[in-house]
């Protein structure tokens, strides 16, 4: 009789160990030999594994920094230049409310709080700024600030093209693009030997020489060069253009063709 008891027993706790056995270790525990539960996280993967509270992932910088060994900033943000006007308001002193313009040196004059540097400073920063002018003189003050009005990006077209002048480089814009915007060659151009200036920085200034004639004849638009901010084309005069003023017009075109320049 005991021994149909004891056969009994054994096999209740091999039916429990079979049901519980795979679900024990779908959750990753692991039971010891006093019977408690020990959670596994050798077949986690993720911010979890291998730690009691996971950690979400590092989502990034707010302000859109990328690695500067790879570039730098991918987006960065604007920065305040002379000029600009930026609007102020106080949350809770709206008579200090005010509308400001960068002026030539990079100052703005803040009322009752004096002169400020802004120019290089982002928006967040220029905020910093006046809530650092103010303290002390406003309790707590609390500042939003707006940018009014600003540089736009531009491009400079000159010499032989119809209508030479600055313009607004309001999206992708290439220097074969540039130059139809400002109307075009003139018959005095050297459309061979067009002149790209990019400044690099404030003492040095990167020159490229481009064959827009030949660009053009040969359809080969993946030379065309995209602008940037502040990119000045210039379109130098042919040989003609230059010697005209001193022969009659009817030498000039007896003796000169004026396709090949």
């Amino acid at each position: 009789m005991m021994r149909l008891l004891t056969n009994v027993r054994i096999a209740a706790v091999l039916l429990w160990a079979l049901e519980c056995g795979p679900a024990a270790s779908a959750q990753g525990e692991i039971t010891d030999w006093r019977g408690n539960a020990n959670t596994s996280r050798s077949g986690l993967t993720g911010a979890g594994a291998g730690s009691s509270s996971p950690k979400a992932a590092n989502p990034g910088r707010a302000d859109g920094l990328g690695n500067p060994l790879l570039g730098g900033e991918r987006h960065p943000l604007y920065r305040l230049q002379t000029s600009d006007v930026v609007e102020i308001s106080f949350t809770v002193a709206p008579e200090f409310n005010q509308t400001l313009t960068v002026q030539p040196d990079g100052y703005v004059m803040l009322k009752d709080a004096g002169m400020v540097e802004v120019a290089g400073l982002n928006l967040s920063e220029f905020s910093a700024a006046v809530e650092k002018a103010y303290t002390g003189y406003l309790h707590d003050p609390q500042v939003a600030v707006s940018l009014k009005d600003f540089e736009r990006p531009y491009y400079i077209v000159g010499g032989e093209v119809g209508r030479p002048g600055k313009y607004e480089l309001r999206s992708d814009t290439t220097l074969a693009e540039a130059v139809q915007i400002a109307g075009g060659l003139t018959p005095q151009s050297k459309h061979s030997q067009v002149v790209l200036f990019r400044r690099v920085s404030q003492s040095l200034v990167e020159t490229r020489l481009l064959n827009l004639k030949r660009m053009l004849k040969k359809g080969h638009l993946q030379e065309d060069e995209h602008l940037q901010p502040g990119d000045m084309v210039f379109v130098p005069q042919n040989a003609i253009s230059k010697i005209a003023r001193y022969l009659s017009r009817p030498s000039v075109s007896m003796y000169m063709n004026s396709a090949q320049f």
